[in-house]
């Protein structure tokens, strides 16, 4: 159980940015499937709509596009800019790291560490505890947390378990130090023998790239049909284990820190499904109306669900000092919480490329 506690380091401000493609889920795949299992696959899933990049746009691209934003909304000096951190697991190669392009892109100066961090949907709330450990450290002034990922690249569209789900979009969070922010407290867990319920098993070096895992073939009874290059999920075992470990870790943490669940002013969850996200909060007596929402309108962004949907939901509500409680949990299995406190955060508008 890795529980770790930092001092006045804080997310100062937020951008994001989504594609300008929108797909509406209950018009997708109709040339696959009839229309009426379709409907009760979205209305399932509570994906209405989600964003897609097109075959030219990365990952890095959007998260490119939030950084710029950024950095002109708030008059960041780039020379002031120490530390530069990518989360994905859609970069733009497998080699050099996406980091290091974005910090020639953005013109940063070459005195940045930059540095690139491989983790799924927990990813965020991980990466920011790293950033959060280095920037207590007085070398650092501030910090770049990029978050992007384009999984609408990753899931076969004729595989109906995944294929109205995940969607597009990139963050970008300015990280400083500030007596202003107090304490900040991280649960960070993990599960590699439950690494095959979210998986893409070819392609890497384990099971390289070649004419067979490039193949397309029938994986159920159902008729789904992926490649091995494209991703799988176990849904069915994928909701047992979050529904049991993630409010069991969320309980862990208020223990451990002395917080009161019921006293944050926003509950932000990893947007995997509308279902498994109703579940949780019933389980820890949650106020609804404390807890936004993207699901329906971005679809599951991996990583990036977390900080997209403070930006589109709760930019307008972050004035004064908040406390919200981030949750996410997936491919890994990894999972991890987070109390974290936001003093008049300044959030950009929505970007569209």
């Amino acid at each position: 159980m890795a529980i770790l506690h930092f001092q006045n380091v804080g997310i100062t401000a937020l951008a994001a940015c989504v594609p300008k493609n929108t797909i509406d889920n209950y018009h997708y795949g109709l040339d696959l499937w009839p229309e009426d299992e379709v409907k009760k696959v979205v209305d399932k899933v509570g994906v209405r709509e989600r964003r897609f990049a097109d075959e030219h746009t990365c990952a890095s691209d959007l998260c490119f596009a939030a950084a710029e934003k950024l950095i002109a909304d708030n008059n960041i000096c780039k020379d002031d800019i120490d530390l530069l951190v990518f989360l994905s697991q859609t970069p733009d190669y497998r080699m050099p790291a996406t980091s290091i392009l974005l910090q020639n892109r953005l013109g940063l100066p070459m005195s940045v560490m930059a540095f690139d961090i491989q983790l799924g949907c927990s990813g965020f709330i991980n990466a920011l505890s790293i950033v959060y450990a280095m920037m207590q450290n007085h070398g650092f002034r501030k910090a770049l947390l990029l978050d992007g990922e384009t999984r609408s690249k990753v899931y076969s569209r004729k595989d109906r378990r995944e294929a109205y789900i995940f969607g597009d979009a990139g963050v970008a969070a300015l990280i400083e130090r500030d007596e202003k922010f107090g304490e900040s407290h991280f649960s960070l867990n993990s599960d590699g023998s439950r690494g095959d319920l979210i998986m893409i098993k070819g392609g890497g070096y384990r099971n390289m790239s070649s004419a067979e895992t490039l193949r397309e073939k029938v994986v159920d009874e159902y008729g789904n049909i992926r490649s091995d290059e494209q991703g799988s999920m176990k849904g069915a075992d994928v909701f047992n284990f979050v529904i049991v470990e993630v409010p069991k870790d969320i309980r862990r943490l208020m223990a451990a820190t002395g917080e009161d669940l019921q006293a944050m002013d926003f509950y932000v969850f990893h947007q995997a499904n509308a279902f498994i996200n109703n579940y949780i909060a019933k389980k820890l007596h949650i106020d609804k109306e404390r807890i936004p929402w993207t699901i329906q309108k971005y679809g599951n962004t991996s990583s990036v669900s977390v900080p997209l949907t403070i930006v589109s939901e709760l930019k307008d509500k972050m004035q004064g000092r908040k406390k919200l409680m981030l949750s996410a949990f997936g491919v890994g299995m990894a999972w991890a919480t987070a109390i974290v406190p936001f003093v008049d955060c300044r959030i950009s508008e929505m970007v569209e490329v």
